[in-house]
């Protein structure tokens, strides 16, 4: 519970950049009182690993968004990007948040396998993407 808690404001935070109080209050409200889920809970590990892998995707972000604008990028191509084994919705919604968070990818599909549709652009044509 206390894992979905943190999840869910720092996606809050994520999503609205500000950090006054009564944003925060709002954000705390809405982690609250969404309802939780009644499937068996995520380890608190993959949360943490999840939440991790968020505060690094920001520079990232912010790295791939100046590349767009100082680098053409006239390549792109959809990929069929691999899950991890025993995803949960909420870590799906994660990997699927995380994929799109950066300019160049944008999630168009899960695919209830394990795998993920994904939209990507580069410079290159060989268009080859590190795993996230």
């Amino acid at each position: 519970m206390i894992g979905h808690f943190i999840l869910r404001l720092t996606i809050w935070f994520l999503l609205t950049a500000n950090l006054s109080l009564v944003n925060i209050l709002i954000g705390v409200a809405i982690a609250v009182f969404l309802p939780y889920p009644s499937h068996s809970p995520e380890r608190l590990k993959d949360l943490f690993r999840g939440i991790g892998k968020i505060l690094l995707a920001i520079p990232q972000a912010y790295i791939e968004a100046f590349d767009l604008i100082l680098r053409p990028h006239t390549h792109e191509a959809i990929i069929m990007e691999r899950a991890s084994s025993r995803r949960s919705p909420g870590l799906v919604f994660l990997d699927i948040f995380l994929i799109t968070f950066t300019p160049k990818t944008t999630v168009l599909k899960y695919h209830g396998e394990g795998w993920y549709e994904v939209h990507l652009v580069d410079r290159k044509a060989h268009l080859s993407r590190p795993e996230t």
